[in-house]
């Protein structure tokens, strides 16, 4: 479990196809020590994705993404030189200061607009199957960061955020422009109470 909040960036330093899928490998700003004492299985979530570390090498962690992951995230889309959010899995006793995130990412959405006249808005637009997951005022994972929606638009299905400058300072979120792909978690409470409401 991960509580969205951005703790350390990370570069990619290798990206290449296998037979499983990918192999990944991020080096983490001020080195692996950075996310805290990383041993072999551990959880890390790499843009919101949650991934488990296969090695630790002198580039940084290794990981490797099974197709269905890429075929979900924009993990496959990452070359040499892309810059990542990472956090590493919430231990138990920690503070959950963000919300609750599984690293299960539900999908993509692009980005379609960023205004700064209040603060730094991000408009997104998301699959239409998805706009059903929006809460106002809920919460939401954007490339593994913890935000909280400030309009939702169900039927053009979008949704924006607004970002505080702390948010901007600690994460790659400010940098977004209008045709970036994002990955998305919705609110597990918000999938649960409609999934109920189906059911019944």
């Amino acid at each position: 479990m991960f509580t969205g909040l951005i703790r350390s960036l990370g570069t990619v330093a290798h990206s290449q196809p296998t037979a499983a899928g990918r192999q990944l490998v991020v080096g983490v700003d001020g080195g692996v020590s950075a996310l805290g004492s990383i041993r072999l299985g551990d959880s890390i979530a790499v843009n919101g994705c949650c991934l488990t570390v296969v090695d630790v090498v002198a580039d940084g962690l290794q990981f490797d993404v099974i197709p269905q992951t890429l075929g979900l995230t924009t993990l496959g889309s990452l070359r040499p030189g892309h810059r990542v959010h990472l956090e590493r899995a919430l231990l138990a006793g920690e503070p959950l200061g963000g919300h609750v995130v599984q690293g299960h990412v539900d999908g993509t959405g692009t980005v379609v607009d960023v205004c700064a006249r209040d603060g730094c808005r991000v408009t997104v637009s998301v699959d239409p199957a998805q706009a059903q997951w929006l809460l106002d005022h809920g919460s939401i994972a954007l490339d593994g960061v913890s935000l909280t929606l400030a309009r939702v638009d169900r039927r053009a299905g979008s949704f924006a955020v607004a970002l505080i400058p702390q948010t901007i300072r600690a994460t790659l979120l400010g940098a977004l422009r209008a045709g970036d792909v994002v990955n998305l978690e919705f609110d597990q409470l918000a999938k649960a109470v409609v999934a109920l409401a189906a059911r019944r």
